[in-house]
């Protein structure tokens, strides 16, 4: 598409990519009634063919080892259920499609049930519901299941699930234009700094505008934004391929809980499977999970079955009989330190404040970063969630907390 052209010469806040992360901090400024600035949001693919958003499994799960992590997960759920009153209007109730499966950790090593038995402390001190169970509670819940090899799993019984990614963008981003925000097709090509401020942005078309500060949400390409300001940050594309089976004999339905429904199961091997619709969706890292060029989107089809459809057959005899019907290749935006976002400024540069590095987990963090954000642009500080172990700090000095919950 033909670049656009920003309305004004200064913007107060200017930000790079504009899918849910972007549109999240967009929509929260434009709607916060402490802040009265102008923003520009700048996206390089308003069609987002290749938008980790748009690529996402669109999962929400707050089952993660973190604390940080799963109150975003918490805040995001309380979102999704208020999404219809918030984002609605009197004649229209928009609905982001949640469906509760539930995520489901299996165990088969004594270091995994280590990790589940300590992330779930972790969980539960944050204000998760998440259970442990032994084999036997797990067959006993999916007879479909083999259970023989494992020691232990964790399942969500609240607050995880699946819903559709493209609504909640397309809500951020149209309700952000309804409260002022300008939402512009076009590329950021440099960032003009002077000592420890950005003052300018440069624009594919030509223009150069000016700004209060730049937001970086350009997902995989953080990396190539941060460098336009003369910094470094660790985030890199990793590719992942997501393949959609059908099943001869569907095991959805004969689950003892939750109303029969499957959840998202993450296999000790680290293969995930969960229903979508009347098929299934599954994914796995690819052996060698190198960086990935930025243009390389192209599906690892042989991974479905040398590696998938083997794991899944021997964890379940519903799963012998499967075949894909569809396959798609999305990147993660990994922080190779230690899969955690890196959120606010860079300390060299005051009003350059970054929301990077999700790792996967970008959509249902979005509303919580959006919301952060707004607050530290505004107040200069979070006022409700604190951000701030995802910050720069852990970044300089090299010694962030890893996330062992990782699919």
């Amino acid at each position: 598409m033909p670049h656009q052209r920003p309305a004004k010469p200064t913007y107060d806040v200017v930000i790079v990519g504009g899918a849910v992360i972007g549109a999240s901090v967009a929509w929260h400024l434009a709607t916060s009634t402490d802040f009265n600035g102008s923003i520009l949001v700048v996206e390089r693919d308003p069609r987002f063919t290749q938008a980790s958003t748009a690529l996402s499994s669109s999962s929400i799960r707050v089952q993660f080892s973190h604390p940080t992590n799963v109150a975003m997960s918490l805040h995001a759920g309380e979102v999704i259920a208020r999404w219809p009153d918030e984002m609605g209007s009197p004649s229209e109730r928009p609905s982001l499609g949640y469906h509760p499966g539930g995520y489901l950790f299996l165990a088969a090593t004594e270091a995994q049930e280590a990790t589940l038995r300590a992330n779930q402390a972790t969980q539960r001190a944050a204000g998760a519901d998440v259970s442990l169970w032994s084999p036997a509670d797990l067959a006993a819940a999916f007879p479909h299941l083999a259970t023989e090899d494992l020691r232990l799993a964790s399942y969500g019984n609240v607050g995880e699930g699946w819903f559709d990614s493209a609504m909640m963008m397309q809500g951020y981003r149209a309700r952000a234009r309804d409260h002022g925000a300008e939402l512009l097709t076009n590329e950021v090509t440099g960032l003009i700094r002077e000592g420890a401020r950005l003052t300018h942005v440069t624009l594919a078309s030509g223009e150069t505008v000016a700004c209060g500060c730049v937001v970086n949400a350009s997902g995989p390409r953080a990396a190539l934004t941060a460098r336009m300001a003369g910094l470094h940050i660790p985030v890199e594309p990793r590719k992942r391929t997501s393949f959609v089976f059908d099943c001869a004999q569907s095991p959805e339905g004969t689950a003892t809980v939750n109303a029969g429904r499957l959840p998202l199961m993450i296999d000790p091997s680290g293969i995930y499977v969960r229903p979508e619709g009347r098929y299934f969706l599954t994914g796995c890292a690819p052996p060698v999970d190198t960086a990935a060029d930025f243009h390389d989107f192209e599906p690892r089809y042989q991974d479905f079955e040398e590696i998938i459809w083997p794991i899944l057959a021997a964890r379940s005899p519903a799963f012998e009989a499967i075949k894909m019907v569809n396959a798609w290749a999305g990147h993660y935006a990994m922080n190779t330190l230690d899969h955690n976002l890196i959120v606010g400024p860079h300390p060299e540069v005051e009003n350059f404040h970054f929301a990077n590095g999700f790792s996967g987990h970008g959509l249902q963090q979005a509303p919580a970063v959006g919301r952060g954000l707004s607050e530290l642009i505004t107040h200069g500080r979070y006022t409700t969630l604190d951000l701030g172990p995802m910050g720069w700090g852990r970044i300089l000095a090299a010694t962030g907390e890893v996330e062992t919950a990782i699919i």
